[in-house]
């Protein structure tokens, strides 16, 4: 069924299923933060989002919440249902057995082990089946899921906050507050939503940040905090250490890194991982891969220049974040990237602007890979 198919209160549905999925994001992986709604007569009997850590799914918890008013209902939901027996038992068989009538799905998984095969499973038992509205939505709410299946990596998204005249940092590399308060809380709440949050060793220890989700009521939704540390720099009593109990943080590290560092770091809680590199870096491909092995489908890159030349000279940026302020800082003061232009974000056709919008002084202007 095309999109120009669907009946108003169907998209209204969809939307209404894509802002539960969203409830989720960054609290379900290695799993797709799915939304699910049960409409029956027109009216809601049901709602659901997958659940911190994964499970249970989104269709199961909208179906149970809908019971015996499920039959002959509809199911409006962001991903197709799953068709695979992981550590849940295939969704697809729970619509089936619910009774509902018509299945209306964003988009395709395209996990192989599901690919199709959900959607086919409800048709062969007689269930409606209609693909493709919200999927432009859909597709952006789930492309951790898909970056991890279809590139084998977690999805970038790089977040720069720069001075009118484009620097990150003041003279000597001393951090300075660029942005206002509307774009900080922004900020916290993009923090709330990823999986993992990624800085370099010389921003942990220039900084000192905390990198958590400091909005009221949403502290426990902080990311992963992930340092790239080649020779374990990290100062033991820093910020991210000292928490590392309370809130996660994955060191990594190359293989010559020395035992002792990585046994006072972990005697801190935090997790060293070795990954390959050189003494001019970590492989941020190696990286890459250690990270989705780990679960981790949304990466937040927050800091500092090196790194965010690191990751697009790699091409390994999806999106891009870019909060410009007002704010002048100087000529000597730091360049948002590190031997690059800004313009390698926003004059490149690898870039297009998806979104924009004023925060208080500050423009926030969000780019996506082409």
């Amino acid at each position: 069924m095309s999109s120009a198919n669907f009946s108003s209160d169907d998209r209204r549905f969809m939307q209404l299923a894509l802002a539960l999925g969203r409830r989720g994001l960054g609290n379900t992986w290695p799993n797709p933060a799915v939304g699910a709604v049960v409409v029956k007569d027109g009216v809601i009997v049901g709602r659901g989002w997958t659940q911190p850590g994964g499970r249970p799914h989104a269709e199961p918890v909208a179906l149970q919440r809908a019971g015996e008013l499920a039959k002959g209902a509809t199911l409006y939901v962001t991903l197709e249902p799953c068709s695979h027996f992981g550590k849940s038992p295939p969704c697809a068989d729970a619509v089936i057995a619910s009774g509902i009538s018509r299945v209306v799905a964003a988009i395709e998984d395209p996990n192989p082990e599901v690919a199709g095969q959900g959607h086919a499973r409800l048709r062969a038992a007689g269930i409606k089946v209609d693909v493709g509205l919200g999927a432009e939505e859909a597709a952006h709410d789930h492309a951790g899921h898909i970056r991890r299946i279809v590139s084998r990596r977690p999805h970038v998204t790089l977040k720069l906050a720069v001075s009118s005249d484009g620097k990150v940092g003041a003279a000597g590399r001393k951090p300075v507050a660029l942005t206002e308060a509307a774009a900080n809380t922004r900020v916290h709440l993009m923090r709330a939503q990823t999986d993992a949050i990624l800085i370099g060793v010389g921003t942990a220890k220039s900084d000192d940040p905390m990198l958590t989700c400091r909005l009221p009521g949403m502290e426990k939704q902080s990311p992963v905090r992930v340092v790239l540390d080649s020779h374990l720099r990290l100062p033991p009593g820093s910020r991210l250490a000292k928490s590392a109990r309370q809130i996660p943080l994955w060191v990594l590290a190359n293989a010559s890194a020395e035992a002792p560092a990585a046994a006072v770091l972990g005697a801190e809680g935090a997790v060293i991982a070795r990954v390959s590199g050189s003494n001019a870096g970590l492989d941020l491909a190696a990286v890459m891969k250690e990270l989705m092995a780990r679960g981790i489908s949304r990466l937040m890159v927050e800091g500092g220049s090196k790194i965010a030349s690191a990751f697009l000279k790699a091409d390994l940026v999806d999106e891009v974040w870019l909060l410009q302020s007002p704010k002048l800082v100087g000529s000597d003061g730091i360049d948002a990237l590190d031997g690059m232009a800004l313009t390698t974000i926003t004059a490149s056709p690898r870039f297009r602007v998806r979104a924009s919008e004023t925060l208080g002084p500050d423009v926030l202007t969000i780019y996506e890979r082409t």
